[in-house]
């Protein structure tokens, strides 16, 4: 099967860049690990570079845009680990769970491959305080459809620690919600084609005409203006660690 990121990781690289105040909630849950494998690992954001990190990422696409001196990369998927059981000190995933195949079976899988914890980055599709699902209130079913529940962590992975992941105004990053107190940003494509879910929605001209006039007009600033008083804001982001 071709991996989702041969068709829509283009210029994937310079689109998303890895926030170092998200990375240091990352490193400070992989706590003592040397040893890290991180699944999905796209073009290697968020790979600490003092750890000996392993890469697995199934697209071509991305593992072509690595940068020089990353991490060595194995084209694989989660559901599948090319290693033997306890290889690493811990295992990392980071906004990746909803592209996968079989949740249940890659999260058995990291289980299996780890010595340690186990630390994703994930979405909990119960958040609905951002004013981008008001004009793209298809991202709403999407979030339902592809981001499992935070409660699902626990019954895969036994007890785990949840904590919210709060995204700066100026997040380095190009996910969904990075540009929060951004609003322009919505209007590009470019920077929409580094985001999966306006991928899968297709189509979005008639919201994005929506945000462009409501910009031009005040009417955004007059419902919203209040998130641009703020530096940063819980998003929906968070961090779950099962030791």
């Amino acid at each position: 099967m071709t991996a989702k990121y041969d068709r829509i990781g283009v210029d994937y690289a310079n689109l998303r860049q890895p926030d170092p105040r998200i990375a240091g909630h990352i490193n400070a849950a992989l706590g003592g690990a040397h040893s890290v494998l991180n699944v999905g690992a796209g073009t290697g954001s968020y790979e600490p570079a003092d750890r000996l990190v392993t890469a697995l990422e199934p697209s071509s696409e991305m593992i072509a845009q690595r940068p020089e001196g990353a991490a060595a990369v194995v084209q694989g998927v989660v559901e599948a680990l090319p290693f033997a059981d306890q290889s690493f000190d811990a295992v990392m995933a980071v906004l990746t769970v909803h592209h996968w195949q079989d949740q249940p079976r890659g999260m058995a899988e990291m289980r299996r491959v780890s010595r340690g914890p186990i630390v994703i980055l994930t979405y909990d599709p119960a958040f609905r305080d951002f004013w981008l699902f008001d004009y793209f209130p298809g991202l709403v079913a999407l979030d339902d459809e592809q981001m499992p529940p935070i409660a699902a962590y626990g019954a895969w992975l036994g007890q785990v620690e949840v904590t919210p992941v709060p995204i700066p105004h100026d997040c380095r990053d190009g996910f969904l919600s990075a540009y929060w107190r951004r609003p322009h940003a919505y209007l590009d494509p470019k920077i929409r084609a580094a985001m999966s879910s306006f991928w899968h929605l297709g189509d979005v001209s008639d919201g994005v005409e929506r945000l462009r006039r409501d910009l031009d007009s005040g009417a955004w600033a007059t419902r919203y203006g209040a998130v641009l008083s703020q530096d940063s804001r819980d998003c929906g982001y968070r961090l779950v660690v099962a030791s």
